[in-house]
């Protein structure tokens, strides 16, 4: 095994696991290796991020998810990370620890109707594990990684709140702070106040960090009136949420706007992280 066999955070080959909905990358803001749940495995998404990686996105929903080939596939690469040689075979040595399980994928996680039951059989399997049983293993994190548009629906928000019970986290998208800035970077009409009352309540629901992509389009960062509108829209929760990822693009866009996006200086991202380290939030930032 040389090193260039070795799954990164600039390579998330999804082809390693073989299966239907799970699939492991080493993640840089989870800072070891998560295991994603992959529920959108038609590529379809309510939103079209111009960063995003995902190929042949198209509008939508997911199809109905199998929830018995999930569960087994969960419970066989977990028997791997844990008991089998999958860490040795494919991950370097420093980053051999298992972080999480990461409702991710090619789409919005919580746009499948069974999102709740999947959540319930996550926990299921976990617990089978004894990974969140913290007087045994220090507990694992279950995250849901959300561009938040549906973190109004009462069935959404409830199984936000189950998660909170299980070391349950969530990762909030917040990419722009004006409406404008908000249809450049996700291609949707949003309201950006209604997008903060559903942070509001997700927030107060479970555990919650705010996700930020932040790139140069056409050459130029984000221009300072957005940057202050997205600051004026952090201050509103400063008090509800556990603090912010910010991240740089890591790997190539698949959209059509992929020629048009070059990654941002570690030095201009830091600064954008100091102004909100200000406000007395933790900030993480991944170049």
């Amino acid at each position: 095994m040389t090193l260039q066999s070795y799954l990164t955070a600039f390579d998330h080959n999804r082809d390693v696991s073989g299966m239907k909905y799970i699939y492991p990358v080493v993640s840089r803001r989870a800072r070891g290796v998560s295991i994603g749940v992959n529920l959108n495995i038609n590529n379809a998404c309510n939103w079209r991020c111009i960063y995003c990686q995902v190929p042949n996105l198209t509008r939508g929903t997911p199809p109905p998810i199998e929830l018995e080939i999930l569960e087994q596939e969960l419970s066989v690469f977990l028997g791997n990370v844990l008991h089998g040689d999958f860490m040795e075979r494919y991950v370097a040595e420093g980053n051999r620890q298992l972080k999480d399980i990461a409702f991710s994928g090619n789409g919005e996680p919580t746009s499948a109707k069974e999102f709740p039951q999947v959540v319930l059989l996550v926990e299921k399997v976990l617990r089978n594990f004894n990974l969140l049983d913290s007087s045994l293993h220090s507990p694992i994190k279950i995250r849901l990684i959300t561009n938040g548009s549906l973190l109004d629906k009462p069935a959404i928000l409830e199984s936000v709140r189950h998660l909170a019970g299980c070391n349950g986290e969530v990762w909030f998208k917040l990419d722009a702070g004006t409406r404008d800035g908000i249809a450049r970077t996700n291609d949707v009409n949003l309201n950006p106040q209604s997008h903060i009352q559903r942070l509001k309540k997700c927030a107060e629901a479970c555990p919650t960090f705010i996700q930020t992509c932040m790139f140069a389009l056409d050459g130029q960062p984000p221009q300072e009136i957005e940057i202050l509108s997205y600051l004026a829209l952090i201050n509103q929760v400063k008090q509800v949420i556990q603090g912010v990822h910010l991240y740089g693009l890591a790997r190539p866009s698949l959209q059509t706007e992929a020629d048009r996006l070059s990654r941002l200086p570690a030095e201009w991202l830091e600064g954008i992280a100091q102004r909100i380290r200000h406000m007395g939030l933790i900030v993480h930032v991944s170049v």
